[in-house]
């Protein structure tokens, strides 16, 4: 097929999915699921991020996760969000890189996050959990996300790097700038966003030097030290996986938590199952995530011209994959836009990613929430939302920026 014919036989689609608004204002639902039912696989030839193709059904997303070779991750050709870097501001960490070079790396990491590791982990979860709770104010209004959801993430990334509880508000800093992904490539912000960046590696190279002194052990930073794959790496590779590893600990889990307050207001029945049967809070946890999303998006390059949904996709294309759709696919998830801890199926959102890149972190974040799930249900209390909350206008994270609430005694 010519060149020509591609171009003359692309789905264009009608509207553009990485718009903030669809986001901010919270109605990314309907042109999603129209996607769904009439272009799973679509193009647009004009957007702030330049034109990019989307994937959205739940089959075609792993479809493409499953194969590397021919959708990459690689920072050196896209890396993976849907904006473009170049040159002097490509960001190589380890997601955003292919085999065998991702692979080495990964393996360093991962067994700090292995399930020995992490039911070791549990009983400090749980207890600070407990402990937040305690503080909190009772029959007042106060914001989940920054006294909760931040709190409670952000912790655990103390904890897990050894880090400064008093410096808590720098990593929430560095994490919203990693992640922050911008149509505006303009030189001052790029220059802002390594000038914040430059401060975090600062810092975690003085946390380095500390793990370089010990002897080889199952903490993160350790590991990564004493590494033949990680321990000697450039400067930017090292800020760029710290960044990594600060934004996949905390924004993820802080988004989850916060969805959780956010759909038992909104289905309350659901809360009161939960409350009756709390056998099923892993499954809640699982179902949560599927529901929120927490990565809206993940972007992969063509290395190949290749064929998907009916589409033929010409090598060097941006080819963005919408977890947040994938998750709400009817074929797979009956009654998607509704919360049911009960669905048989919720462990098979796709949130955490698919194959080689699934995120290493991901039963922490499944822990950390069965620990919150389960300390409201203890202390016999409701969450109730009091207020508008609002939502972040970014199209990579499904954020809620602020929300309202006030706990309040059942009975």
């Amino acid at each position: 097929m010519t060149k020509s014919d591609v171009l003359e036989n692309r789905v264009i689609t009608p509207f553009d999915v990485s718009d903030g608004a669809l986001y901010s204002e919270n109605r990314w639902q309907e042109p999603f699921a129209r996607l769904r039912r009439e272009m799973p696989v679509s193009y647009l030839p004009e957007s702030p991020y330049g034109p990019y193709w989307s994937v959205v059904t739940h089959d075609l997303v792993q479809k493409v996760e499953l194969d590397p070779e021919t959708y990459s991750s690689s920072y050196k050709v896209g890396g993976i969000t849907i904006t473009d870097g170049s040159g002097e501001y490509e960001f190589p960490n380890f997601i955003a890189m292919d085999a065998p070079t991702h692979t080495a790396q990964r393996k360093v990491v991962q067994p700090s996050f292995n399930p020995s590791e992490m039911l070791s982990r549990e009983p400090e979860i749980r207890e600070r959990t407990k402990e937040l709770f305690d503080a909190l104010p009772v029959g007042e209004t106060f914001d989940w996300v920054e006294e909760v959801s931040v709190k409670l993430t952000i912790g655990m990334l103390c904890v897990l790097f050894d880090f400064p509880w008093e410096q808590w508000r720098d990593m929430k800093r560095w994490s919203d700038t990693a992640s922050d992904v911008s149509p505006d490539q303009s030189e001052e912000r790029m220059q802002n966003f390594f000038a914040e960046m430059h401060q975090m590696l600062g810092k975690f190279d003085e946390l380095f030097e500390k793990e370089r002194k010990q002897p080889p052990n199952n903490k993160i930073l350790n590991r990564i030290i004493h590494s033949e794959a990680m321990g000697n790496m450039p400067e930017l590779e090292r800020l760029a996986n710290i960044a990594l590893l600060i934004v996949g600990g905390n924004d993820t889990t802080r988004n989850s938590m916060s969805g959780f307050v956010r759909a038992c207001n909104m289905f309350p029945d659901q809360f009161e199952l939960l409350r009756n049967t709390p056998s099923l809070v892993p499954n809640a946890a699982q179902e949560i995530i599927r529901w929120q999303s927490p990565v809206t998006h993940m972007r992969r390059t063509t290395t190949c011209e290749t064929e998907l949904g009916g589409q033929i996709i010409p090598a060097g294309e941006k080819v963005i994959l919408w977890y947040i759709s994938a998750n709400r696919d009817e074929k797979l998830f009956p009654n998607p836009d509704v919360v049911d801890f009960t669905r048989d199926n919720a462990r098979r959102h796709i949130a955490f990613g698919h194959g080689i890149h699934r995120c290493v972190g991901a039963r922490l974040a499944e822990m950390q929430l069965a620990a919150l799930f389960e300390e409201i249900l203890s202390r016999n209390v409701r969450v109730e939302q009091d207020g508008p909350l609002t939502y972040s206008g970014s199209c990579f994270l499904h954020e809620i920026d602020h929300m309202p609430v006030k706990i309040v005694p059942i009975g």
